[in-house]
């Protein structure tokens, strides 16, 4: 067997291994399904004891590493399915479905979730020390990526940290800046670099989508935000949805209906109310725009999210 041969086969052992040993940390910290937030900025971890059918929620800029069981995201008409060999990365906020595919109370699905930071990918592209990938036209937010022992092993250790508490302010920014570097050599570079790139469409759409978070609840002119990022109407129209999978409108509409839900659910507000609050004029139209995004009347889809939380 040759040098190669062997070193493969030892990385796909230490692979095996670190996994096994992500899985035994975050099972004993997530001790029930849900999400689990960590002391470590942008790190969270979570476990699903069953298959569930997708669920609505936004993508931030990250990457999301199952270690036991499968999952699938599915953003506008794409769908991403990821497990323990490969996962999921994402470059903008983008509203997407999220389903468990492979899970059991026995052997759940565990993983974690690490959010990007743009301005450290910016830093290290900046630098000029990673070889740019062969040109190739980036159309889209997210994308499936292999997943390798050199990435692998600084989430490990990150994780880790989490059981060395007094070691994090230390080590954290090392270890995000080397998860970073290990991305941006990974085979879904070109997707980070068309957003970190300060002068590339990607970019200017993700400014496009900051100002929206900021300022959903006010009157939008597209062809002022377009304006605002330095782009043309039709050129921003057609990046802004094959990015998103979104028109900038749906997007807005996305942000106030998910707000509304929010207001309702955590601080019992009425569904006019929350409509008012999120910019809606008519109680009416609120309701039929919330009814088609998640399948149900106000008043009735967060009586049932309060009985399924109840009985959880």
């Amino acid at each position: 067997m040759g040098d190669t041969a062997i070193s493969m086969q030892a990385t796909g052992s230490d692979t095996r291994a670190q996994l096994q040993s992500l899985t035994r940390i975050i099972g004993s910290l997530t001790p029930a399904s849900g999400d689990f937030a960590t002391v470590i900025t942008g790190l969270g971890l979570f476990r699903r004891e069953a298959p569930s059918p997708p669920v609505t929620c936004i993508l931030a800029p990250s990457i999301v590493l199952v270690v036991q069981g499968a999952k699938e995201m599915v953003i506008g008409s794409d769908v991403y399915p990821y497990d323990t060999t490969r996962f999921l990365i994402t470059s903008l906020d983008v509203p997407a479905n999220s389903a468990v595919t492979l899970a059991s109370a026995d052997v759940p699905c565990l993983g974690l979730v690490f959010k990007l930071d743009l301005r450290t990918l910016t830093e290290l592209i900046a630098q000029g020390d990673i070889p740019a990938p062969k040109e190739r036209t980036v159309r889209k937010s997210a994308g499936i990526a292999s997943l390798t022992a050199a990435l692998l092993d600084p989430l490990a250790r990150l994780v880790n940290l989490l059981q060395e508490p007094d070691a994090i302010p230390v080590l954290w920014p090392l270890l995000q800046r080397e998860i970073h570097f290990r991305l941006l050599q990974g085979d879904q570079a070109p997707l980070l670099r068309h957003i970190a790139s300060v002068d590339s469409q990607g970019h200017r759409i993700a400014r496009a989508i900051d100002w929206l978070k900021l300022n959903y609840t006010t009157s939008l002119r597209v062809e002022e935000l377009a304006a605002r990022v330095q782009m043309s109407a039709p050129n921003f129209h057609l990046h802004f949805r094959n990015l998103t999978s979104m028109s900038p409108l749906q997007y807005q509409k996305w942000l106030r209906l998910n707000e509304a839900r929010r207001l309702m659910l955590n601080e019992h507000q009425d569904a006019a109310s929350a409509a008012f609050k999120v910019g809606y004029e008519s109680p009416s139209q609120f309701s039929r725009e919330y009814g088609r995004l998640f399948g149900a009347p106000p008043k009735k889809d967060i009586a049932r999210m309060r009985s399924q939380a109840a009985a959880g």
